[in-house]
């Protein structure tokens, strides 16, 4: 074991394999197959893996292998409340000026909306019992599966213990960025990104001599890789599109969409599977277009039922969009899990969804909030099922070469043992 000072604070280093304490609102979490699978393939190696989740249990649609995971997991959520506040009332009896200067750092800090301020407030808080767990658990690296709350509690726990801490950012966990996502950035051992566009975009907050530390790790693929076998294209025509109902996804753009293919004579169904918020909004819309009859809402489909779905449909469309505010996709994983079952794609270029849909080249790619242009991608790949195949052939090659699971698990286990050597 070794010392060392950064910014003000006695980093704990331990020579040899680190203990990981990984940082989630929840787990597992239905929605979230591609965080799961990374704590699975990082047990897999010779890492010692303990997830702690700010948030209780949530099980609601997690596929059977969710349910049944076999990985340490400690949850805080309500029924943590007392324990939270005694651990913040022992740290202000043993260091009352570093809980004052974490108040004032965090606490009063303008955040961008009030959930971020109540997910925030509640993991800063959490991250006085997450320290206490951490030091009891022999902790080496607390690395947080996302760059808002999780990372918060994180931050919280390094300054109170030394222990190093990391995080990823992915998406809506950093656009737009919470108070002190520079705070973040700049204590962190390093930031894994999920793509080239958020490497440059978080390299921003880092200190200019810190910048290298921001590292590319894209997810891993989330379905057992199949032989593609293309059904045959029937009338009508099956459209899918996959996601939370929520501000990013774009989901009244693509029905706007398919209400101008339908005037064009165009032939085509869409099944528009998901939940959210947004849910009575879209079915308004559906209405007022007059889609009823050409438009299928299942729910949220689990995840082990994903690939079947896929693979019954002509076309994925991601209609992905930038919030007003900001707020944005990464690079969504359903575009990786449908070119990995075959399926043409079409897309938004919105953040790093062009790092993956080569316009005419993996699939086509589209300005976002352009119902007219998406339109035409659709009906293009429709009407040229060949040179559709040929692309979604090409993206399934790409994606299995970028998104292999094994490879990019063992490069982010290496930026654990970078900094933890044997």
């Amino acid at each position: 074991m070794h010392n060392k000072t950064r910014d003000g604070v006695t980093v704990t280093a331990k020579v040899g394999l680190p203990s990981i304490a990984y940082i989630t609102l929840w787990f597992p979490l239905a929605s979230e197959t591609f965080i799961f699978r990374e704590i699975l393939g990082l047990q897999t190696l010779d890492a010692s893996i303990r997830v702690y989740t700010m948030y209780g249990k949530k099980l609601k649609n997690c596929s059977g292998e969710m349910r049944n995971f076999a990985v340490p997991t400690l949850r805080m959520g309500i029924q943590a409340t007392w324990r939270i506040l005694t651990a913040f009332v022992r740290a202000v009896r043993k260091t009352p000026s570093k809980v004052l200067w974490l108040l004032r750092k965090c606490v009063a800090r303008k955040m961008r909306d009030l959930e971020t301020f109540g997910e925030n407030l509640w993991c800063f808080f959490a991250g006085f019992l997450l320290a206490e767990y951490c030091k009891k658990d022999n902790i080496s690296l607390m690395h947080s599966a996302w760059g808002n709350g999780p990372a918060t509690a994180a931050w919280v726990a390094f300054h109170l213990t030394g222990i190093p801490f990391a995080f990823t950012g992915r998406a809506g966990d950093i656009y737009p960025q919470d108070g002190f996502l520079r705070e973040k950035s700049r204590d962190a051992l390093f930031i894994r990104a999920n793509n080239l566009a958020n490497v440059r975009y978080l390299q921003e907050f880092c200190p200019a001599e810190q910048r290298d530390k921001v590292r590319l790790v894209y997810n891993g693929l989330t379905f057992p890789t199949l032989q593609d076998r293309p059904k045959p294209q029937n009338v009508p025509f099956r459209l899918l599109s996959i996601g939370r109902f929520v501000r990013t996804k774009g989901f009244p753009e693509l029905l706007t969409a398919l209400a101008r293919l339908k005037r064009e004579g165009v032939p085509a169904r869409l099944t528009l599977a998901g939940d959210g918020q947004w849910r009575g909004r879209l079915l308004r819309l559906i209405q007022r277009l007059r889609l009823d009859d050409c438009v299928d809402l299942p729910g949220f489909i689990p995840h082990d039922q994903a690939q079947a779905i896929m693979q019954s449909h002509d076309v994925l469309v991601v209609p992905s969009v930038v919030h007003t505010n900001g707020d944005r996709d990464g690079i969504p994983n359903v575009i990786m899990e449908g070119l990995s079952c075959g399926m043409p794609v079409v897309a938004t270029d919105v953040c790093g969804i062009a790092e993956v849909i080569h316009n005419g080249y993996s699939g086509l790619l589209v300005p976002q909030r352009d119902p007219a242009a998406l339109a035409r991608a659709v009906r293009c790949m429709l009407e040229n099922r060949d040179e559709a195949l040929r692309m979604a052939k090409t993206g399934k090659a790409l994606v299995e070469r970028m998104f292999d699971n094994t490879a990019n698990i063992r490069a982010l286990y290496a930026l654990y043992t970078q900094y933890f050597p044997r």
